[in-house]
């Protein structure tokens, strides 16, 4: 959302840009979830100014600065430093989807805890 705010778009704007249905960008924001590794690899193609880092973690710049453009294609990384960047990104998107998770599990403990308790009553 920071990102679409500084770019100047719609989140509807943003979804197309990116091939993503109408809706998803907010969607994921109502709903605290995460996105996944493919729309992470559309949102790079298209914005490629983008910094990586910060789109996965939030942590650093937003933008990459234009040296860092030229320098760090990731195609012409060595491999054990693209394989460092993929263990991360894999890392993130896995404590992402434990945290749903534990929010879908609260969720649906909570409900059954209601049912149960209207049942008895």
């Amino acid at each position: 959302m920071q990102f679409i705010k500084f770019a100047g778009l719609s989140a509807r704007q943003f979804d197309l840009s990116i091939g993503a249905s109408n809706g998803y960008t907010l969607r994921m924001k109502k709903n605290n979830a995460s996105i996944g590794s493919d729309v992470i690899e559309n949102i790079l193609k298209v914005y490629p100014q983008l910094n990586v880092v910060w789109l996965i973690t939030g942590e650093g710049d937003m933008l990459k600065k234009q040296e860092e453009d030229e320098i760090l294609d990731f195609d012409h990384l060595p491999k054990s430093r693209q394989q460092e960047i993929e263990d991360l990104i894999e890392q993130k998107i896995k404590e992402r989807q434990e945290e749903e998770l534990k929010r879908l599990l609260k969720e649906v403990t909570e409900e059954i805890e209601k049912t149960q308790k209207r049942i008895k009553e």
